[in-house]
């Protein structure tokens, strides 16, 4: 894509903003019959012509005329879609007029949607464009857009940290205000999201209202707004502006007066009307009780709804309250905020009326840079960097986790079994063989064999991040991403990344029959030294023992003894002579040679068979890892 257009539809007031993908930095907001900011309204002509913006308002030859009509979409979508559509073919029409927009250009629109709008209704949104003849469409929330607006623009100076912070994003529009809780840069749905039927409409009712009662032609100026829907929404239109302009700038309205006088042209006399704002009729806006607002003010729904949004919230509250749309701009706002959130800092942009059609401009872009980014992560995961990384190391993993592990089996398995060898509980020493690796196995698939293996596994994958980020970090930096945000030590924690070595994985029972013919071994080299048991058995037992097997070796030979005792019954008095002891002393004697042992099989005799096993196993987990990181670099904007 080379341009990427974002398109804040409006139940008021609409703006487009456009973005270059290579020599652009900041959305530009695109004018629209020369406004930045224009009146969702659209008019048909008795010649057929379609006219949107303000002239829509007051062109005395319409046919059709409709304003205000977004707000009812979920409501009456059939209807509303019809006049969505030619509102939207009405600004396609004047882009292209424009050349804003050009024919057959690689470019994409991102239009907003209120955050309560489920899936089937975006949908249905986004089928209204593309049936108008738009580029490629895509819905977002009007408020995650108004966020990624807030990361982008640099005198916030937020950043990528609002992505691991906690923000409610308050967009408060003509006719809906609308609360997005963001957490770690995703959206959390809230039950107020999009259904909180107040806006900026309500006050521009009131201050209309205001200047009706004030008025010498009251009855006269009704009567027009009865029969003349165009310029009631001009004079509504006109209280819009008036209002935004006092708001903007209280301090400076109180020594002098904001006032507006509209020239109604309706008959044979122009009729005027006089629109003012004042300390005391602001206050009105905001306290005026009103039926539409089942006689409460915009004050009391306000904070009603804030303090349900709060109640919505399950996770920590928010450390960010975000505002935008036009109305953000009234001091009240941030002070009714801070009242509900005490610990939360208040922010809003320059332009809170732009900053939706800025980020959704800002949201295809980030969209197109993730998907060369994650093409590049796919790239990088398919080919053998990181199996080639993994299995050059594997030899590191090996030896720290034939350390960590060697002991504690012989201890906790081997140990007890010759114990029960001693005491008859198994019969003869062939019988150990089936007995220990069935104990092994059970072992190995403990939690005690599984934490014995986290520090050594979470000390080697530290190396493995290190190296990995000679690759990873070269892609982070084409894309302005942190490379922080593909390092696997930043998030290193077993739990965090799942990147797990299984005891038993590593140390399979086939692969471990050395651990079994040792201690066999130590037995039977123990009952085969005659004389060494007599010198360390106690009393007569012991030193007849020894003398038995001394006469057995003398008759059979050592080899052939070997293989007798394997298969004989020994008496228990015999195998008691063997004193617990010793055998304990002997399993650790031969730890140190047991462990060489083992690392020798798994780096040389066993290297094809389980080598190859592990790394591909290893490097998935890995390479999954990547994968999950890559997903939350930038806030999700599906």
């Amino acid at each position: 894509m080379d341009r990427f257009y974002g398109f804040d539809l409006g139940d008021a007031e609409s703006a487009v903003a456009r973005l270059n993908k290579k020599d652009q930095t900041v959305p530009e907001i695109l004018p629209v019959h020369d406004a930045k900011s224009f009146i969702t309204a659209y008019a048909m002509l008795k010649d057929g012509t379609l006219m949107i913006g303000e002239g829509a308002c007051y062109a005395p030859d319409a046919t059709i005329r409709k304003d205000r009509f977004k707000s009812r979409f979920l409501t009456n979508p059939v209807d509303v879609r019809k006049d969505i559509t030619s509102f939207a073919a009405g600004v396609l029409g004047e882009l292209y007029t424009t050349a804003a927009l050009i024919k057959g250009e690689d470019s994409c629109f991102y239009i907003g949607c209120p955050a309560g709008w489920d899936k089937t209704a975006r949908e249905e949104y986004r089928m209204i464009f593309e049936k108008a003849g738009y580029p490629p469409v895509k819905i977002i929330s009007e408020s995650r857009a108004a966020l990624v607006s807030a990361c982008q623009s640099k005198h916030l100076q937020i950043g990528y940290d609002i992505l691991n912070k906690p923000v409610l994003v308050v967009d408060i529009g003509s006719s809906t205000t609308d609360f997005a809780y963001i957490m770690g840069g995703k959206e959390v749905e809230l039950k107020t999201g999009g259904e909180v039927f107040l806006g900026g409409g309500i006050m521009d009712e009131i201050l209309l209202e205001e200047a009706l009662n004030d008025s010498g032609n009251e009855k006269k100026i009704r009567k027009i707004f009865e029969e003349s829907e165009p310029w009631h929404s001009y004079c509504d239109f006109a209280a819009r502006r008036l209002k935004e302009k006092y708001f903007s700038d209280e301090d400076y309205w109180k020594t002098s007066e904001c006032i507006q006088t509209v020239n109604i042209h309706y008959g044979l006399f122009p009729v005027k009307l006089t629109l003012k704002m004042n300390a005391q009729i602001a206050d009105k806006l905001l306290n005026k009780k009103v039926k539409r607002l089942d006689n409460r003010s915009f004050k009391e729904v306000f904070i009603e709804s804030l303090y349900q949004a709060k109640a919505d919230i399950s996770e920590r509250e928010p450390e960010l309250i975000f505002l935008t749309g036009g109305v953000s701009k009234l001091p009240a706002i941030r002070t009714w905020c801070r009242e509900a959130f005490p610990d939360a800092v208040v922010i809003s942009g320059t332009e809170p009326e732009f900053s939706v059609a800025n980020g959704l401009a800002y949201c295809g872009r980030i969209d197109e840079e993730l998907r060369e980014f994650k093409a590049e992560i796919n790239q990088l995961i398919s080919s053998s960097i990181v199996e080639k990384i993994v299995e050059r190391r594997i030899n590191e993993l090996y030896r720290t986790c034939v350390e960590e592990m060697v002991d504690p089996i012989l201890e906790n398995v081997a140990f007890p079994i010759v114990e029960r060898w001693r005491r008859g509980t198994i019969e003869k020493l062939s019988d150990i063989d089936a007995v220990m690796q069935e104990e092994i196995d059970q072992y190995l698939h403990t939690d005690d064999a599984r934490q014995l293996l986290a520090k050594p596994v979470s000390s080697w994958l530290k190396n493995i991040a290190y190296e990995l980020e000679d690759h990873t970090m070269p892609i982070c930096i084409r894309h302005n991403v942190p490379y922080s945000a593909l390092s696997l030590n930043t998030y290193l924690s077993l739990s965090d990344l799942e990147v797990k070595v299984e005891a038993r994985n590593l140390f399979a029972v086939k692969e471990i029959t050395w651990l079994i013919d040792t201690t066999v071994s130590i037995i039977i080299g123990l009952l085969c030294g005659g004389s060494g048991i007599a010198m360390i058995a106690n009393g007569l037992p012991g030193i007849v023992a020894g003398a038995v097997i001394s006469l057995m070796i003398l008759a059979l030979g050592k080899d052939k003894m070997q293989e007798v005792l394997l298969n004989s019954r020994i008496p228990r008095p015999l195998r008691i002579a063997i004193p617990k002891t010793y055998l304990k002393a002997r399993l650790d004697v031969i730890s140190s040679e047991v462990k060489d042992n083992l690392l020798k099989m798994l780096e040389e005799e066993k290297n094809e068979e389980i080598t190859e096993r592990l790394v591909k196993e290893l490097s998935q987990q890995i390479e999954t890892c990547l994968i999950k990181m890559a997903e939350v670099v930038e806030i999700p904007l599906g």
